[in-house]
């Protein structure tokens, strides 16, 4: 068992799940801050150079990234990029500042090393965090890692309005965002996925693309996150939808609602109540989407792909599978500060012959 494996055993699941989030992220950033560790870390835990990526017009040091949902406000990518991510994708930030769902939100099922999350999107909203990210442009010694911006539709802002809506976060937050996500598939804010259908989709990624167009002179790329409890019908429209759109790419899945399958007795699995689970269960149903959505758009899109990932064997599947970068987020939760830079390590060797 390694010294963090005992850490979490023994003091993290013992605690509510959401205070030990905002502990061990708190430590993280507050180590970030002391002078040249950041760079330091980055430098000993960063990637191996045959791992570059080039994509959408971005070089990404590695594959792999953290998926939205972490960081949810852009306080600590520079941490979060010296501990190995080659990107850091923020949010999901609303135009609204808004606190989220009741607590408690976050439930682990540590039998399926899986979490159970409805937090409904707590953010500060997008000018602050549009704020936040324009100070960290400016700021000498900032990490030169890919940071991509998560936008979502604000709770108390009804379905026919939600154009205006990401409209309006895209204005604020495009020019900051190395490329930018368009989130209708998170479980945890009524009617979002009802986004997902395509006569609803076109309009929203279409004004959203305009938007970003308006507010900045460079083409920021633009991709859509879809959920894994989509039908395969309705997961190749999307892709359809977004080759007609000429989007840059798909992120493939966020949390399902799903809760076949799994290790947690049914009473704990009940007691976590409801919300987007996450984690080690994903995994098939997100290969499979992955696979689903290169048959269908070929090379012409960049896939990312999240949902399940745990170690570098696992990574080296989706990259084979057809996803050009990869993203993880309950793995980290358990693994470690050190997770992503051993993953990103053990996986230079496996891809060694590819690349």
């Amino acid at each position: 068992m390694s010294a963090y494996d005992a850490l979490f055993a023994r003091v993290l699941a013992r605690m509510d799940a959401e205070t030990a989030h905002r502990l061990a992220f708190g430590a993280m950033r507050l180590a970030a801050r002391v002078p040249g560790l950041a760079g330091a870390g980055s430098r000993r835990l960063g990637p191996a150079p045959s791992l570059a990526v080039e994509a959408f017009g971005l070089r990404f040091p590695g594959p792999l990234g953290l998926a939205a949902g972490f960081d949810k406000n852009a306080v600590g990518i520079d941490g979060l990029a010296a501990l190995g991510f080659s990107f850091v994708e923020v949010g999901t930030v609303t135009a609204r500042p808004q606190p989220g769902n009741p607590r408690p939100r976050l439930q682990r099922l540590l039998a399926d090393r899986a979490i159970v999350n409805r937090m409904g999107f707590n953010n500060d909203g997008a000018a602050a965090v549009a704020a936040r990210l324009a100070r960290r442009r400016r700021r000498r010694g900032a990490l030169p890692v890919v940071v991509g911006v998560n936008i979502g539709k604000s709770k108390v802002v009804p379905e026919a309005e939600a154009v205006a809506d990401y409209e309006a976060s895209t204005r604020l937050l495009a020019p900051y965002a190395d490329y930018l996500v368009v989130n209708v598939s998170s479980p945890n804010t009524p009617g979002l996925r009802d986004l997902q259908a395509v006569d609803q989709l076109r309009p929203l990624l279409t004004a959203v693309r305009a938007q970003a167009d308006a507010v900045t002179s460079r083409r920021v790329p633009l991709l859509v996150k879809i959920a894994p409890d989509l039908g395969d019908e309705d997961v190749v429209a999307v892709a359809k939808l977004a080759l007609e759109l000429e989007l840059d790419g798909i992120i493939a899945t966020n949390t399902t609602v799903s809760r076949t399958g799994l290790r947690t007795a049914p009473s704990a699995v009940e007691a976590a109540g409801a919300g987007g689970l996450s984690g080690a269960p994903l995994a098939g149903r997100s290969l499979e989407v992955l696979r689903l959505l290169r048959s269908t758009v070929g090379e012409r899109l960049t896939l990312i792909s999240v949902g399940g990932v745990s170690t570098a064997e696992d990574v080296y599947e989706r990259l084979l599978a057809g996803a050009t970068l990869v993203q993880a987020y309950t793995a980290f939760i358990y693994g470690g500060p050190f997770w992503p830079a051993r993953v990103q390590r053990d996986l230079a060797p496996l891809l060694k012959d590819e690349w």
